[in-house]
C-alpha cells in the first residue's frame, strides 16, 4: 500500500492501445490508491500519441477507451481530476516556453527518443521534443509528486532541469516535482516472457473476451520439462503472472504443485486464466454500464478539464509574468 498523503500527484497514460494487466500492476492500480488521500489529477495524453498515431479514428477511439478504463477500474471523479491532455491548451503554451530555456543536448540524451528510433519508429519532431511536453504537462498543475517506474526517471529528472533552468533566469516560478518509484510489481511480464509491452504485442488486454484472454494465456511460452517432472516456479511467466493475482496461500499453493512435479503448465495456463477472468469481473460490469452511458463519461471529462483548467491558467498567469510574455488583450485603452 502506498502510504502518501496531502500530496498534489500528476500521472498521464498514452492511448496507444487496449490497456493490458502491466499497465494495472504498474501503475493503474497505484493510481486509484493515491486517489483517496492526495491531490490527484489523471490525464489522457493523446497529444503524445499523435508521434505515432496519425489516424483520426484510432486516437479518438483509444483516447475515449482509456478513460472509460480508468472509471471502470475505480478512478472517482469526486476524488481524483481526469481528463483529456488537449483539453488543456495552456499546456502546449507551456511547452513553446519551455522549448525555448531547453538545451538540444539534453533532449539528445534522452533514453526514451533512442529507444524508439532503435525500434523503427521514424523519427519527428514531435518525437525528439517529447520530454518537453511531458515536463510542461508535469509543471502546469504544480505536481509535487509525479509517479514513475524506474525506466522512467530520467523523464523527470528533464523535467526538474527545465524548471530549474526557468526558475534561474526568470525567478521561482515553477513548483520543483519529486518522483515517485512505484514498486516492482511494476515489471509485468508479457506471454513471450519479456516485459509486458505493446511495442512487442506480448500483451494480455484487461478487459478482452473470455475467448480472447484464453487464447493469449495458452499462448504463454513454456520450457519442455515434461507434465512428470519438477518445474521451477521462480522461472514461470505463467507463476509470475498468477502471484500478482492470487492470495499468498493460493501462490503457495501453486508454487507447491510446480515443485512436487506431476503438474503441467497447461493446468497452471488454466488456473491462471480464471483468477485473470475473476478478478476484473466486477470492473467489467462497470464497464458495460459506463458504455452504456457514454454522456457520464463526457460529463467526468469535461467536469475534469474545468478542473484542471482552472489550475492550469493560474501557473500561466506566473509564468507569463515571470518571462514577459504580454497579452495586450487584457489591457485596457486610455481614453483621451
Amino acid at each position: 500500500m502506498l502510504n502518501i498523503s496531502g500530496k498534489r500527484i500528476l500521472s498521464g497514460i498514452q492511448p496507444s492501445g487496449a490497456l493490458h494487466i502491466g499497465n494495472y500492476f504498474g501503475a493503474i492500480r497505484q493510481h486509484i490508491m493515491l486517489q483517496e488521500n492526495n491531490e490527484c489529477y489523471y490525464f489522457v495524453a493523446n497529444y503524445h500519441a499523435m508521434t505515432t498515431i496519425h489516424d483520426k479514428r484510432t486516437l479518438e477511439e483509444y483516447t475515449f477507451m482509456v478513460a472509460l478504463d480508468y472509471l471502470a477500474l475505480g478512478l472517482n471523479p469526486d476524488k481524483a481530476t481526469l481528463f483529456i491532455q488537449s483539453d488543456v491548451p495552456e499546456v502546449t503554451e507551456l511547452a513553446w516556453i519551455l522549448s525555448t530555456i531547453t538545451p538540444m543536448g539534453l533532449l539528445e540524451r534522452a533514453h526514451s527518443y533512442k529507444d524508439k528510433i532503435a525500434k523503427g519508429i521514424s523519427p519527428n519532431h514531435g518525437l525528439f521534443a517529447y520530454p518537453v511536453l511531458m515536463a510542461a504537462d508535469i509543471l502546469i498543475y504544480d505536481s509535487e509528486l509525479v509517479p514513475v517506474g524506474k525506466d522512467q526517471k530520467q523523464h523527470l529528472e528533464m523535467t526538474r532541469d527545465m524548471a530549474e533552468k526557468f526558475n534561474g533566469i526568470f525567478g521561482e516560478t515553477f513548483v520543483i516535482p519529486e518522483e515517485l518509484i512505484l514498486p516492482e510489481v511494476a515489471v509485468v511480464p508479457g506471454i513471450d516472457g519479456q516485459k509486458m509491452s505493446k511495442s512487442y504485442d506480448n500483451t494480455i488486454e484487461i478487459f478482452a473476451d473470455y475467448k480472447t484472454l484464453k487464447s493469449k494465456v495458452m499462448r504463454i511460452v513454456t520450457d519442455s520439462t515434461p507434465l512428470e517432472a519438477p518445474k521451477d516456479p521462480d522461472k514461470s511467466t505463467i507463476f509470475a503472472l498468477y502471484k500478482l493475482f492470487a492470495t499468498p496461500e493460493e501462490t503457495e499453493n501453486m508454487r507447491q504443485k510446480f515443485l512436487a512435479g506431476g503438474y503441467g503448465y497447461g493446468q497452471a495456463k488454466k488456473e491462471l486464466l480464471e483468477k485473470i477472468w475473476t478478478y476484473f469481473e466486477p470492473h467489467r460490469k462497470r464497464r458495460e454500464d459506463l458504455l452504456k452511458n457514454r454522456d457520464y463519461v463526457y460529463q467526468v471529462l469535461r467536469d475534469g478539464a474545468l478542473r484542471a483548467r482552472e489550475r492550469a491558467e493560474a501557473v500561466m498567469e506566473r509564468v507569463r509574468k515571470a518571462a514577459g510574455v504580454l497579452q495586450y488583450r487584457y489591457f485596457k485603452v486610455s481614453s483621451v
